[in-house]
């Protein structure tokens, strides 16, 4: 029997033209964490949109190489893009078999795009996926609420905070930035 992996705690925010990313580096085989320096964020459509993802890692790359291709396709409006990713998703046979979540935002939208054809725009523009959501997405609810904290510090503070609740969140914390 093959041991679940869990890999992933992803927070993306925008706020007031600038977005920021941060996420967890720990993978975690069982009881045992494997590796604290993963990269789970990437930088699509010359670097104007962010890009993290939970899930099987195979299953969440081939997404993104595919959210990629949709971007091209509507000239890096996001929101079209991961409609026609949702849409291929849904319908494509080896589509609906992956396994994964997707966080993106760009410097306007926060979205979650799911495997069963859903997307959601964070009404706040705060967005996570992964074993540490829920931590995160409250540590920066209330940092922003509360602080005068920029994105970039929000994300990784906030990440901190879930580091210290969710034992898979952990590692090195990865950040990118748009300004």
């Amino acid at each position: 029997m093959i041991e679940d992996i869990h890999a992933t705690t992803v927070l993306g925010i925008v706020r007031n033209g600038k977005a920021a990313m941060a996420a967890d580096g720990q993978v975690t085989l069982g009881e045992t964490v494997i590796k604290s320096t993963a990269r789970k964020i990437r930088k699509l459509y010359s670097d104007t949109v962010l890009v993290g993802f939970s899930g099987t890692g195979a299953d969440a790359f081939a997404l993104v190489e595919r959210l990629e291709e949709k971007l091209e396709a509507a000239r890096g409006n996001l929101p079209r893009a991961a409609v026609e990713l949702a849409r291929e998703w849904r319908t494509d046979k080896y589509l609906r078999q992956l396994q994964a979540l997707i966080a993106a935002v760009d410097r306007e939208h926060a979205l979650l795009i799911g495997g069963s054809g859903e997307i959601v725009e964070a009404e706040d523009g705060i967005v996570s996926v992964g074993s540490g959501q829920s931590y995160a997405i409250a540590a920066a609810r209330a940092l922003d609420a509360h602080t005068r904290m920029g994105p970039a510090r929000i994300v990784r503070e906030s990440l901190k905070i879930a580091s210290g609740i969710c034992i898979y969140t952990g590692g090195t914390i990865q950040i990118e930035e748009l300004r």
